[in-house]
Formats: C-alpha cells, sequence, structure tokens
C-alpha cells in the first residue's frame, strides 16, 4: 500500500498499523501527489492538541479515521514520540476498520511487550480490575487479551519483587539441531551437514565463558536464571554437555540461581544419559517440543520423528526425575486444523507438563516456508486453535505467567507461556518484560543491559563459523558489561 506522510516522517507507525491490519501489504512511499489505493497520513500541531488524520482510499471507497493528544503531555521527548505514535496508530486504525477491516483482537496495539504497557499501569496505582478496564478502551483490545496482559503483568510485578539490584540471567546459545524446520529462522546449523563445527564452536564458547564470567564478577552481578537455547543445546553429546556445565559453574557463582533451563526441544535428541548430565549439574527445567502431535504436520514441517517419540522423551524425563517440563505448540502450522490442533492440545494436557507454551506461527524472513511459499492455515483457522487454548488451559490448572508478540504472526496473534502456579521461568519474564540485563554467549546470542533509564545490546555474529573466527573480538567485548554499571 501506497504511504503519503505529512507533518511527520514517523514511518513506524503507520507500517506496523498496515502490517496488523493489511499483513499482504507492503509499505511504499512514492514520489509526487497521492494516487492510487493509498493511505495519507497528516499530523499538525494546534494550540491545544496535536491531531492526526488518516485518508484510506481502499477498494472503490475513501475511509478517514482520526485522533488527537494533548501538547501539555508531549512536552519531552519521549512523550512526544510515544504519543506521536499513538494518535498515527489510532488514525490509521479507525479508517481501517471504517472500509470493513475485521477489528483485531489486539486492536490498534503494536509491538511485542504489551503486558509492560499493563504493568504501567499498575506501578501507576491503579486497581487490576481498573488497569485492565484502561487497557481495553485505550488500545481497543479485547477482554480476553487484556486478561492475558493483566496476568503476565501481576507475575512480572511479583518477579520484580524478588530481584536484587545486581541479579542477571546467563543465556547460552548452541546454533545446531538435527534437522531445520520449515518454519524456523533462528541461526542454527544442522548437525548432520555441520558436525566438524561442533568442536571448533566448543572452544570458542569456552573463552566466551571465561571472558563472560570475569566481567560479570568484575562488575559484582549475581546471575538468577540461567537458559540453555538455541538450535537445540542437547544436540551436544553427554560429554559435551558435562564439560560446558562445569566450565559455567567454574566461571560463575551459580549458588543464587532460581532456575536452571536447557532447551531438549527435540525428543531426537534426549538420551538418559544427557538428562541423568544435566540434572547432576543443577538444572531443573527442560523442554520437550512437539510443536505438534500430528505426524503429518510434523513431517509437512521438517521433523524427523513421530508423536510416539515426543512421548518416548517424556517418559525418559520424568523416569530420571528432578525436572519441570515446558512443552512448546504452534499453531497455525501448514496442513493443521483447529481439530488437528485441539487433539494436539488434549494429548499434551494428558501429560500434565508444568509449562506449556503456545506459539502463534509466524511467517520470518529466512525461513523455508517463507522463502517456499507454503501454506498455512487462514486467520480464522488460527485464531479458533487459540481460543480453544484460551478456554482449555484455565480449566486445566494453567495461568498465562508472560506474552509477547512478533511481526508477520498469523492473523496478529501472540505467543502465551502458561504455567502451573509455582512452576513459572523467571528468565522469560525477565527477558519479555525487561527486567534485568540479560547476559549471552555464544553464536547469535543477544545481550541486553538494563538499568533505570537505560538499556544497550549488543549481539555475538550469528553462524558458528564467523563465531569461531571473531572469538578474540567477541571476547574483548565483554568489557561492556563492566563499562555499563560503572566499574
Amino acid at each position: 500500500m501506497k504511504l503519503y506522510l505529512y507533518g511527520t516522517d514517523n514511518r513506524y507507525a503507520a507500517e506496523q498499523t498496515l502490517l496488523t491490519l493489511f499483513p499482504g501489504e507492503k509499505p511504499e512511499y512514492p514520489a509526487g501527489g497521492p494516487a492510487g489505493e493509498r493511505c495519507e497520513i497528516r499530523v499538525r500541531e494546534g494550540e491545544k492538541y496535536a491531531v492526526c488524520t488518516a485518508k484510506l482510499v481502499w477498494k472503490g471507497g475513501v475511509y478517514r479515521g482520526s485522533a488527537r493528544a494533548e501538547l501539555a503531555k508531549m512536552a519531552d521527548r519521549d512523550s512526544a514520540a510515544h504519543y506521536n505514535n499513538r494518535i498515527i496508530k489510532l488514525a490509521f486504525y479507525r479508517a481501517a476498520l471504517a472500509s470493513g477491516v475485521p477489528e483485531p483482537v489486539w486492536g490498534c496495539l503494536t509491538g511485542v511487550r504489551p503486558a509492560k504497557l499493563m504493568t504501567g499501569y499498575l506501578r501507576a496505582g491503579l486497581s487490576p480490575r481498573a488497569a485492565k478496564g484502561r487497557f481495553e478502551r485505550e488500545y481497543f483490545v479485547s477482554p480476553e487479551r487484556a486478561g492475558l496482559c493483566l496476568d503476565a503483568a501481576l507475575y512480572s510485578e511479583r518477579e520484580s519483587a524478588r530481584l536484587r539490584p545486581r541479579d542477571v540471567c546467563l543465556y547460552v546459545g548452541i546454533p545446531f539441531c538435527p534437522t531445520r524446520c520449515a518454519y524456523c529462522s533462528f541461526v542454527s546449523q544442522s548437525v548432520e551437514k555441520s558436525m566438524k563445527l561442533v568442536p571448533g564452536f566448543l572452544e570458542a564458547l569456552w573463552k566466551d565463558i571465561a571472558a563472560t564470567g570475569e566481567a560479570v564478577r568484575a562488575a559484582g552481578l549475581r546471575p538468577a536464571a540461567l537458559y540453555m537455547g538455541g538450535g537445540t543445546p542437547t544436540t551436544l553429546s553427554a560429554a559435551q554437555l558435562d564439560e560446558l556445565c562445569s566450565r559455567l559453574e567454574g566461571a560463575f557463582d551459580l549458588s543464587a540461581l532460581r532456575e536452571y533451563t536447557v532447551e531438549a526441544g527435540r525428543p531426537d535428541t534426549i538420551s538418559r544419559g544427557k538428562l541423568e548430565t544435566l540434572r547432576a549439574h543443577g538444572v531443573r527445567r527442560v523442554s520437550v517440543n512437539p510443536q505438534t502431535m500430528s505426524d503429518s504436520v510434523l513431517e509437512a514441517i521438517g521433523r524427523r520423528h513421530t508423536a510416539r517419540d515426543i512421548l518416548d522423551a517424556l517418559a525418559l524425563v520424568r523416569e530420571t526425575g528432578g525436572f519441570d517440563v515446558n512443552m512448546d505448540l504452534i499453531a497455525g502450522l501448514p496442513t493443521d486444523t483447529p481439530e488437528g490442533f485441539a487433539e494436539t492440545l488434549t494429548r499434551v494436557l494428558a501429560l500434565e507438563p508444568e509449562n506449556v507454551t503456545v506459539h502463534t506461527l509466524a511467517m520470518k524472513r529466512g525461513s523455508t516456508l517463507t522463502i517456499s511459499g507454503g501454506e498455512r492455515p487462514p486467520a480464522e483457522a488460527v485464531g479458533k486453535m487459540l481460543a480453544d487454548a484460551l478456554a482449555r488451559l484455565p480449566a486445566a490448572g494453567y495461568e498465562p505467567y508472560y506474552l509477547y508478540r512478533q511481526k508477520y504472526m498469523s492473523g496478529g496473534f501472540e505467543n502465551v507461556g502458561w504455567t502451573k502456579p509455582g512452576h513459572e521461568s523467571p528468565y522469560n519474564i525477565c527477558i519479555m518484560e525487561e527486567l534485568t540485563s540479560i547476559i549471552s554467549m555464544g553464536a547469535g546470542g543477544s545481550s541486553k543491559l538494563v538499568a533505570p533509564g537505560k538499556i544497550k545490546r549488543f549481539f555475538a555474529p550469528k553462524y558458528p563459523l564467523e563465531y569461531i573466527n571473531k572469538i578474540e573480538d567477541i571476547q574483548k567485548g565483554k568489557e561492556r558489561i563492566t563499562e555499563f554499571y560503572g566499574l
């Protein structure tokens, strides 16, 4: 769709709304006067208000929307940016709804972390009920989604109260998987094609861990959670996992950990020896991620295991003992249906994992599914899948404790982590709600340093070979941790 901006250069707000309401459209900014199907966005300031108007020319009709904000509330740079975003999104949203576009369950809300807005209302002194009502009114969010945000915000506030000023979370990224799933855009190498990279990657990782541990100790930081993801960490052998955990124990004081998670997401990577190794090192939470319990859907997404393998892997985890279990599901996978998703959910609930994470398929750039243009269930079908989960998980004793949204997500929906009370993942809450620093090691690791009023990000190289070749620079880059904390 052609976008014309007048009185503002805020393309981000316009594009986010376009992406949400017209997911098949790409933004264009043509030169010259307005022509064709388009949205004209104008922002002007009067004596008291900043006003945005949107004129949408779409499928033979002309539709208009407007929104305004008091100039008194836009006195500083951050406030001005916030309200400028808001009035552009609202004006465009109202014009789109006037054209007959279905009202999204998330209303005019865009962005990754909607629960942070709810947390802001709670910290401003609103009661949970009042905060939920205001959230629904200001962003036109459905009561069900506002309820999810409220529950996540309450978990966030409880976790925030537990954190000490120097608490941080650690992340270790292992960028290898047995095979690459069709929907995946994570930076991961298929071990069957790149086994020769694993030893060199681990030698580089040992150096990364040592440098990170030194910086964390120098800054006086205390690891509160350690999360090992990827990729699939259990692609490594039991001996390699043993050395990895030992290296982490040598580099960091892990005595205050409240969570130690390892993603054992692929059942074809799980063995008794690996599980016993992880348990011996204090790991207390693992992921066994089916995504679906349908063999035909598993085949469609490129997984080389069956639903039976998932059951066997989970039985092995339970026999080993000592682990909370998370199981990931994805709504909207190719060839899946609402009935098929409901059957998957029934089978997973019967297994009684401590956590169930319900993702919505996101069409990520770089994934095989996006590149090949493979078919997937329509947004209406995905909505039915999520509605089923939203009804049945609370009935089975689970509570929503964190959530986030992504670009290019089917139907503009969300990802939600559900937990049995007392089994939530502090790491997931901290990273989604930006409660404390996340310090990463490994290829593709994204570190986010968080302190009152400031956030700083830095990234490790994405690909294993690049990571190996640049390990000296990565080690030196850990100095940014002590610099951030003023040392």
